[in-house]
């Protein structure tokens, strides 16, 4: 069950009827492109994930040096998903990737509990960056299929999202290995994309 941010839940009908309304406006400007990008700390899943939205073979995975592209065609749009290796020594380099971001996609290895307070301290960085700000925020809490993954509720809790108050954001529970929960994450990103005048 994802947990949902401010402002507010909507029923599944209500969802598939955002949805349908975003991808009828989108459809009417098929040339849309949509910036999303994807950033967490390293081992947390971002390439598994990636290639998961591109239907793509992901049984042999390394950890991303530099970053990742992929253009996934979606319903008459094409997303451009933008993953940003996660090593320490690379973070630094995140913010040349902030620009004209309309989606921002944060994944978090929820089991492995030692790293959250670094994590938590990635997220709120980003979170205060000028050129992300009132970006929509999806949190993927990845390797939910794990017995040692905390649950996406209580990664809310500890992160203190509540208090986030100046975007749309939500946590989705999801495994990048099993796809479960991904595109439950991708249909909240469809509802939420804010195209900002580029």
């Amino acid at each position: 069950m994802p947990v949902l941010g401010y402002p507010g839940t909507t029923t599944p009908l209500e969802e598939n009827m955002g949805l349908l309304s975003i991808l009828r406006r989108l459809k009417q400007s098929p040339e849309q492109e949509v910036r999303l990008l994807l950033l967490g700390l390293d081992n947390s899943g971002k390439t598994t994930l990636l290639k998961q939205l591109a239907a793509e073979d992901i049984s042999h995975i390394t950890p991303t040096q530099g970053f990742n592209i992929k253009s996934v065609q979606s319903s008459g749009f094409k997303l451009n998903v933008w993953d940003i290796g996660g090593q320490r020594k690379i973070r630094p380099y995140w913010r040349n990737y902030f620009e004209n971001t309309d989606v921002l996609i944060y994944v978090i290895d929820s089991s492995d509990r030692k790293r959250l307070e670094e994590t938590g301290l990635e997220l709120a960085e980003l979170l205060d960056e000028e050129k992300l700000s009132a970006v929509p925020l999806l949190i993927f809490a990845n390797k939910q299929d794990l017995m040692t993954a905390t649950p996406a509720s209580e990664l809310a809790e500890s992160l203190n999202l509540h208090t986030i108050r100046d975007r749309m954001w939500q946590v989705q529970a999801c495994s990048a290995l099993t796809a479960e929960g991904v595109q439950d994450g991708m249909t909240w990103v469809c509802r939420n994309i804010s195209f900002r005048k580029k």
